[in-house]
Parts: C-alpha cells; sequence; structure tokens
C-alpha cells in the first residue's frame, strides 16, 4: 500500500518580526543604560575614584591600568594602545645619538682655562648651530704667510685638546685667510694656505691625544670672512683656524664612516699601485 505523502510546510513569511523586535529590545536597552549613565551622581563617582587610586598606589595602580587600558603605561597612566587611532600609533620619542655630547659644559671650562687668551683676543669661543667654535686668530699660531704653528703657542691648543678628547663629537677644522692674493713658492693661492694650516693644527691635535679619525679638515681661503677685508683689523680677524666641535646638527653634513674598533686606529689607506 503506497504511504500518503505529507503535504508541504506552510511557510512563515512573518520570521522577520522575531529578529525586529529582538533588535528593538536592544536598541531601547542600551538608550536606557545611556540616560542612566548620564544621570549618575559625578561627586560619587569621583570619591570612588579617589579611594581607589589611594588603595592603588604604586606598582598595584600601575598593574591595574595596564590590565584596563591595554598595553604599557607611560607616564601618564594610560595605556599606549588606546592612545593609537586611525592615524596610526603615536611616535616614541626620537633618541639622541649617543655618540654626540652636549657642549654647554665644555664652552663653560674652555672658557675658564683660556680666560688669559680669550682677553688678550688671541682666542674667540663661541656657540654656534653647528657646534662649539673655538676660533685662533693667525698671530696666535703662525707667522705671517707660513703655516708651522709657533711652539710657544701650543699650549693653548693643548687645552682644546684636552677638552675634545672627554667628548665623543667629531672636530672639523677650518682654515680662513683674509682676501690678499697670496703667491710663494710653497703656496700659490691662499687656498693652499688654508687648508695647510688646518692640517698642521690637525697634526697637532692628534700628537695631544686627538685620534685623525676623529677629524676632518677644510680651507676656506677668503670665502667665509667674519669681518671686513677693507681695514687692517677686519683682516686680522679673517686670518684664523676654527676648531668646530660638532653638535647633532653639524654632524649631519658630515659623510657617515665606519668607526674603528676601541683603542686602535683608523685603518691605513692601500698603497697606490703603479
Amino acid at each position: 500500500m503506497a504511504r500518503r505523502k505529507k503535504a508541504p510546510a506552510h511557510e512563515n513569511h512573518e520570521r522577520w518580526l522575531i529578529s525586529y523586535a529582538d533588535f528593538i529590545t536592544l536598541l531601547f536597552a542600551f538608550f536606557v543604560v545611556m540616560f542612566a549613565s548620564s544621570q549618575a551622581d559625578k561627586g560619587r563617582a569621583a570619591e570612588i575614584s579617589e579611594s581607589v587610586k589611594k588603595a592603588l598606589e604604586g606598582e598595584k595602580l600601575k598593574t591595574v591600568l595596564q590590565i584596563l587600558w591595554g598595553g604599557t603605561v607611560n607616564d601618564i597612566g594610560k595605556g599606549n594602545t588606546m592612545m593609537r587611532g586611525p592615524g596610526g600609533a603615536q611616535k616614541a620619542p626620537e633618541k639622541k645619538d649617543p655618540k654626540v655630547a652636549e657642549l654647554l659644559p665644555s664652552l663653560k671650562v674652555l672658557s675658564e682655562e683660556l680666560k688669559k687668551e680669550i682677553e688678550s683676543g688671541r682666542i674667540r669661543i663661541s656657540m654656534e648651530p653647528r657646534g662649539l667654535v673655538v676660533s685662533f686668530n693667525q698671530a696666535a699660531l703662525f707667522p705671517s704667510g707660513e703655516a708651522a704653528v709657533d711652539e710657544k703657542s701650543q699650549e693653548g691648543l693643548k687645552k682644546v685638546a684636552a677638552a675634545i678628547a672627554k667628548l665623543p663629537n667629531p672636530v672639523r677644522l677650518e682654515g680662513h685667510t683674509d682676501a690678499v692674493p697670496i703667491n710663494t713658492a710653497r703656496f700659490h693661492s691662499n687656498w693652499e694656505l688654508s687648508a695647510a694650516r688646518s692640517i698642521a693644527v690637525m697634526e697637532l691635535l692628534n700628537g695631544f691625544g686627538v685620534p685623525r679619525e676623529r677629524m676632518s679638515i677644510a680651507g676656506y681661503a677668503d670665502v667665509a670672512p667674519v669681518a671686513s677685508n677693507d681695514t687692517e683689523e677686519g683682516r686680522a680677524r679673517n686670518r684664523r683656524v676654527d676648531i668646530v666641535i660638532l653638535n647633532e646638527q653639524g654632524v649631519i653634513g658630515e659623510p657617515s664612516k665606519l668607526s674603528p674598533p676601541d683603542g686602535k686606529d683608523a685603518p691605513a689607506p692601500p698603497a697606490a699601485v703603479h
């Protein structure tokens, strides 16, 4: 005997009402909670917050805040994860290069140790955007038209070398001349004279303990005067060698180089092939 086929169940077209009713109920509950929160006793909430802070001092409070905020806890007690948003994570403060030290203490020390030379006008010390500049006028170091440092003038360089030895900062030696042309058997131009004087100071500083790999030289001839070349006084100021102890901004313009192992000189350049 053949089985009777069951009639298909009647499809319920009103099932969406159940989901809709649930949504309305949740929405109503949400607004009730929001309204109740807005009517809370703010004074009472502040008292509770203060009590919690007193009860959870030090590391306990820090731990609780870390759990509540998420991530690590910074100095103001907020987790770093809560400080992130659509714009991305908050940038950590940039770390200063440990190889570049603050120069204000060195400025004070050198100003005291070279007080006599500064008062006589033979040396000038100034803090510039590129670093600490110790400027020796030509008469303080060299005979006119020469690049050999006078032995009687080396004491000032020794004091500067002692200050440099206490710092990790690189040093640039800059030679300058006045605008009067020179043409001798050794120096055919002021460019050669200014560069030769920078090298002479570099060799002396190296002899006083400043490593060669920390120094660089530059010859500016008469293109970077600090006074007018129209007077003898101005020309005397322009004839100088500047010892520049570079700060972070000054180091930016220097070429990058590998640091030699501690206590060792920089490797010698390969011999030229003839």
